[in-house]
């Protein structure tokens, strides 16, 4: 991928990010206190089961942009940047996969 559309994905996905990380993160403050029912409830919701996957997708993608960048200036050798790579795309694909996967099979 060129550098550009590394740039301008990854400035996206910052700026996709600030209107659901607010929703998050207001939703977070309001069921902090809860009990075990009422958090479940919210992130067995409809709309949770909806924003939150968004979230944690962007999220990622952003991550793993910022963490190859970080890669690219910081990782000399091209075998050890090569294997660096090949473990955040897979971690950048399973650890979400999974996240996901729980969330909508969250039962109360």
């Amino acid at each position: 991928m060129k550098a550009s559309r590394k740039w301008i994905i990854q400035r996206a996905t910052a700026l996709l990010m600030i209107p659901i990380m607010g929703w998050f993160i207001i939703n977070f403050i309001s069921i902090y206190d809860e009990g075990y029912f009422e958090v479940m409830n919210f992130f067995s919701s409809d709309k949770s089961k909806t924003r939150i996957p968004i979230l944690i997708i962007i999220s990622f993608v952003h991550i793993i942009l910022g963490l190859k960048e970080v890669y690219q200036d910081y990782i000399q050798d091209e075998k050890i940047k090569s294997i660096a790579n090949k473990i955040t795309n897979v971690l950048g694909v399973t650890i979400p996969a999974i996240t996901i996967f729980i969330l909508f099979n969250l039962n109360i």
